[in-house]
């Protein structure tokens, strides 16, 4: 009887043990399917022209594409990178929204903490026909046109960072368990983060050193 008692209990074990690995294994491909969206937008002309900063950006930003994936599908976020096409009727009420970047939720400035600016468009004054000052980045105390890779990747990672933050999503297993890997994730960004800003200040050493 005692050894009847036993087999069902292991049974009934192995059936709740099965439940929760099936459990974990849903919210294990939930937590794979974390997204960092990448949205950029600009100014396209009926031939599907675009001015020379949004070009230029358009390359930094696949760049930057391609590093963030790189850094962030083996801790679970995927990245998508869309891009929209503004025409010059939009453009004409706003051209603030050409060659504007967001990073999840919120604007690349925002993650940043850059400020907007503008400057004097040649293709967008022909494009438009007036005087067009297009949108600029500033980020301490330096101006950009062109969006940088370097800053789209510090921003992407920063967002990315900003995914593990709240309660954990699984029922079933530890709170500790999810808090741990979560914050695993976090560390392993930040260092990501540091490593970054540390290769962009040896970039623009040895850029001095050539002007020098």
């Amino acid at each position: 009887m005692q050894i009847l008692k036993y087999y069902v209990f292991a049974a009934v074990m192995l059936f709740l043990a099965a439940g929760c690995k099936e459990k974990s294994d849903v919210n294990k491909g939930k937590d794979m399917a974390k997204v960092l969206k990448i949205t950029w937008q600009r100014l396209i002309d009926e031939k599907g022209q675009t001015c020379n900063r949004c070009g230029s950006t358009e390359v930094e930003i696949q760049k930057a594409f391609q590093s963030l994936k790189k850094s962030l599908v083996p801790l679970g976020i995927k990245v998508i990178l869309e891009k929209k096409a503004l025409d010059p009727a939009v453009c004409a009420k706003d051209i603030s929204q050409s060659n504007r970047i967001w990073i999840g939720k919120q604007s690349l400035e925002e993650w940043l903490g850059a400020k907007v600016g503008r400057s004097l468009c040649g293709f967008c004054c022909a494009e438009l026909g007036d005087q067009v000052e297009c949108r600029t980045v500033e980020i301490e105390g330096q101006v950009y046109e062109t969006i940088p890779a370097n800053l789209i990747i510090r921003a992407g990672l920063l967002a990315a960072a900003s995914l593990y933050e709240g309660p954990p999503a699984n029922p079933c297993c530890p709170v500790s368990s999810e808090k741990e890997q979560g914050e695993g994730n976090i560390s392993c960004i930040k260092s990501n983060l540091k490593q970054h800003k540390l290769n962009e200040s040896q970039d623009e050493n040895r850029q001095l050193k050539k002007r020098y």
